[in-house]
């Protein structure tokens, strides 16, 4: 059971998770110890509320594929168990990252006195430059 928040939990068998080898160097280990961990999240048939799977599926991000799959690839790590961890971890974070609401922006405007302090500014800029000018008699 991989607890996202205290309401929302993802049952075990929704994630698909299986040991590859890793890539890059590493020599004989690498070679011969499946210890990276490529997870599978099918977005559609998970448990999720409607409105969390319809944002999962509008994020702009590479791991999701256009079939509503979140694939993870962990590698980080040594150990099997690690990378294990770091995908849960990367998944947690990612459906966690669409449960939050994000508050509505109230629109703001200036206060009289940074305006004033705007116009000033501009009026003391616009002396210095006039004083550049030619002096034409």
């Amino acid at each position: 059971m991989l607890i996202i928040t205290p309401t929302i939990s993802l049952p075990d068998d929704e994630v698909n998770i299986s040991a590859i080898r890793s890539q890059g160097a590493g020599g004989q280990n690498v070679n011969k110890v499946s210890s990276a961990i490529h997870l599978r999240f099918d977005i559609n048939e998970s448990s999720l509320l409607e409105l969390y799977k319809q944002r999962l599926l509008s994020l702009r991000d590479r791991r999701i594929s256009k079939e509503g799959v979140i694939v993870i690839k962990a590698q980080k790590f040594r150990t099997q168990e690690k990378n294990r961890e770091d995908a849960l971890e990367r998944l947690q974070a990612l459906i966690k990252s669409v449960t939050v609401v994000q508050k509505v922006r109230r629109p703001t405007k200036p206060t009289k006195g940074s305006q004033r302090r705007r116009l000033d500014g501009k009026a003391l800029r616009s002396k210095t430059k006039a004083l550049r000018r030619n002096v034409t008699e």
